[in-house]
């Protein structure tokens, strides 16, 4: 895939600022940081040398990128161990880290210059994610900082921020070169079968709907002075 270097930088970028947030909400998990910095390196390997971008194999390559991520979310809701963990992140963190979406969107905004995604996964189409990224910082100010935010204000800005990309992921999913692709048949999404857009699937998207959940989970069950 042959793009404007600017575009790769600042995603390999955006990558490894959305891993040190995470880390970070993680108090910098030994454990955490082995195991992301190893599925980004595996990944990042795989479509390196083209194993995405075999579309004939079955099941689609590219379900290796985020079908065992999702799995480890479940996971870790169904099991004591994996609640307990989650109960120590830093919400204060999870939330600022929403903020990588920005870049996320202007990277996206790039490919479909460079004709490797459609125009509907970015924000001149059906992709309002960006919304939440800008908003971040000012929830994780006026909530968590000056407490100016109440707990139900924080679930409501979480809920409708998931729907946000809730809302990309399926556009984004139904626009890939796969068996059931429904949109963009004239353009479909191919970046994420090349490196470094695969982290997008593999490593950005999951963490960040981690977040969510897990701060819709804390809010709902916890007291704000549990913030």
């Amino acid at each position: 895939m042959n793009l404007p270097s600017y575009i790769s930088i600042i995603f390999i970028l955006t990558t490894c600022f959305t891993l040190f947030l995470f880390l970070k909400a993680s108090q910098y998990s030994k454990k955490v940081f082995f195991v992301l910095t190893s599925w980004l390196a595996l990944h990042g390997l795989l479509a390196y040398f083209g194993f995405y971008q075999n579309l004939e194999a079955v099941p689609p390559r590219i379900f290796l990128a985020f079908a065992p991520t999702l799995l480890l979310i479940i996971a870790l809701f169904a099991t004591s161990s994996g609640r307990k963990w989650m109960n120590d992140l830093d919400l204060k963190t999870l939330t600022l880290l929403h903020g990588v979406r920005i870049p996320v969107e202007f990277v996206l905004y790039w490919l479909f210059l460079n004709k490797v995604v459609p125009e509907l996964m970015t924000y001149e189409g059906r992709n309002f994610d960006i919304l939440a990224g800008i908003t971040a910082p000012f929830v994780y100010y006026f909530g968590f900082v000056k407490s100016k935010i109440g707990r139900k204000g924080i679930l409501f800005w979480n809920i409708v921020c998931l729907l946000l990309l809730l809302n990309i992921i399926i556009n984004a999913i139904l626009s890939a070169p796969l068996p059931f692709q429904q949109f963009a048949f004239d353009q479909p999404n191919i970046a994420i079968l090349y490196f470094p857009m695969v982290w997008l699937p593999a490593l950005v998207v999951p963490i960040v709907l981690f977040s969510h959940l897990v701060a819709i989970s804390r809010l709902v069950k916890e007291s704000p002075k549990k913030f």
